[in-house]
């Protein structure tokens, strides 16, 4: 597998150039990215950013509550609708692009399909969302081919659990909420009988916490009763969300980041990828996981390309960022995913999470740096950075449902301050700075080959009574292939460090390096170069600059 470099952006957001921004604003108000901002110069420069792929997040029709009526698009009652714009993850019509996005909403599968070809003759390719565990309460496709029947069309809506049915039903319950169930409409919204709620909520009054927008699909699995699995005769959903991976396949996409993944059971993956994989080899499936313990089945019943590693990689660079973890604690990441490394996606920001400069995170851009140094060259997974990410986007105040919460808005019509003034050519210095590390740490992950399928070699546990290194605030590990060494450390001090690191012989064994040899070397992220004896006996000594860090490359 080739490593693998995500750049995630929201369309919606991406080109709205509108900057007079109000609260909760309409589509009117507050304007709205399309998919034409993506000129063939906008994909260029993400292409030089260092991105092999562009993940276009949103793109598939989802509840909101514009008006679209007069195109023929059923119009969503507000009351389970979240923001303005709505959530990209409550999916209307599976077989259908967002009018949002539309320069002319009655042409915007031509425009998505012309994207793609834009996209692809840029040398990107393309990932869009798959959505599998849930729908708008509202679901109804008016784009469906005409052989396809909707979602619980033939549902059978007098008990709880049937195999062949799309949803669970809440038999004689009428949906309640703890939330608003008029949102400022005319009349409250009114579902009999109750459908389950997306986030495996099975009772009628569904709180403003819970994903009550949504409403959770059926694969088979019956939850009132042990969860017991009825996958045969095959479910009716299972065959449904074939139909629509295989029709998105078709429109030329080059891959699926697949929501939630770990809701839906394994079976059902390891089913269809195959499938779908026989018709298009070459289209890859990325899973957004949670549970480390499950990583294996995904990968290898459920037959996934990558996995999201937020649990483990994620959660522990924040930690270090906050000054809340230690460096050492890294190596045991990396140790539980022994032998499935290159099926990892590593990332520090995407649209769940808060953005690194917010005050909820780190507080500085720059704090992430040698987070992201480790996040894309500890492995040969695939690496994601979230548009905005590499100038330092701070996402600062509300917008509207979403509240100021440190992440950039996935329900609101907004727009992305540091974006715009990357769109308008106004970005300041230090945006300028950053965007410079992120290009050139990038094309490092895919230019050199150490990097992109070489060995791994960690040197923490040789430099724990190191007076020299701090295994709390440094990390140290070596790549190697063929005769090409790249040395990496990176350093969270608030303070400039000199360090002596030791060298292990084991390292030289292992990696086929021959020993006490003077070599030069050059940081690839500064292009300077020194000489130095590169030994087991002799500490390794180089200067890293507080929150940063050096990826010195060796030829052998």
């Amino acid at each position: 597998m080739e490593k693998i470099l995500i750049y995630q952006v929201l369309p919606r957001l991406f080109g709205n150039t509108k900057k007079k921004q109000v609260f909760n604003g309409s589509i009117e108000e507050n304007g709205c990215g399309k998919l034409n901002d993506f000129t063939k110069e906008r994909l260029k420069q993400i292409k030089e950013l260092g991105a092999t792929h562009i993940w276009y997040t949103g793109v598939i029709e989802h509840a909101t509550q514009t008006d679209y009526s007069s195109y023929g698009i059923k119009k969503d009652h507000p009351a389970i609708v979240k923001g303005k714009a709505g959530s990209p993850y409550a999916i209307k019509d599976y077989y259908d692009i967002d009018p949002d996005l539309a320069c002319d909403v009655k042409k915007r599968m031509k425009e998505f399909e012309a994207l793609i070809n834009r996209t692809h003759k840029e040398g990107l390719k393309a990932i869009i969302d798959f959505v599998p565990n849930h729908v708008a309460r509202e679901y109804y496709s008016d784009a469906k081919p005409k052989n396809v029947k909707d979602l619980g069309e033939d549902d059978v809506k007098e008990v709880f659990f049937f195999n062949q049915n799309n949803f669970y039903y809440l038999v004689n319950e009428s949906l309640e909420g703890r939330f608003d169930m008029q949102g400022g409409a005319e009349k409250p919204y009114s579902e009999t009988p109750c459908k389950a709620t997306g986030n495996n909520y099975f009772a009628n009054n569904p709180g403003i916490y819970e994903w009550y927008e949504t409403v959770k699909l059926n694969y088979g699995i019956d939850y009132r009763n042990n969860q017991y699995h009825d996958f045969s005769p095959i479910p009716n959903t299972w065959l449904k969300m074939r139909d629509i991976l295989l029709f998105w396949c078709s429109k030329n996409v080059d891959g699926f980041r697949c929501d939630m993944a770990e809701m839906v059971p394994v079976a059902f993956w390891a089913w269809v990828i195959p499938i779908i994989k026989e018709s298009y080899p070459n289209i890859i499936f990325i899973a957004e996981t949670y549970d480390p313990y499950q990583y294996r089945q995904y990968i290898f019943d459920g037959k996934f390309d990558y996995l999201y590693d937020k649990v483990g990689l994620y959660d522990k660079l924040r930690e270090i960022m906050r000054n809340e973890g230690a460096c050492h604690d890294i190596t045991g990441i990396w140790q539980q995913l022994d032998g499935i490394e290159e099926h990892i996606l590593n990332f520090l920001e995407n649209h769940d999470e808060q953005r690194i400069a917010s005050p909820f995170f780190a507080g500085k851009a720059e704090k992430g740096i040698p987070a992201m140094i480790i996040s894309s060259t500890l492995n040969t997974g695939a690496v994601m950075i979230y548009n905005g990410q590499e100038f330092g986007e701070e996402a600062k105040g509300e917008k509207g449902f979403s509240g100021d919460d440190g992440k950039t808005t996935i329900f609101d019509y907004a727009a992305i301050p540091t974006v715009q003034r990357w769109l308008s050519g106004e970005l300041k210095k230090g945006e300028i700075s950053l965007q410079q590390f992120y290009t050139k740490l990038l094309n490092i992950c895919k230019n050199e080959k150490a990097i992109r399928k070489g060995n791994f070699f960690d040197l923490q546990y040789v430099n724990f009574n190191n007076p020299f290194f701090n295994t709390i605030k440094q990390y140290a590990y070596l790549r190697k292939k063929e005769n090409e060494l790249i040395l990496i450390i990176s350093n969270f001090e608030d303070f400039d460090v000199s360090l002596q690191i030791n060298l292990p012989i084991h390292a030289f064994e292992l990696l086929g390096i021959e020993n006490n040899q003077e070599r030069k070397y050059t940081d690839l992220l500064t292009n300077k170069s020194g000489k130095q004896l590169f030994s087991s006996v002799s500490p390794f000594s180089i200067k890293v600059k507080k929150n940063n860090g050096v990826i010195l490359k060796f030829l052998l």
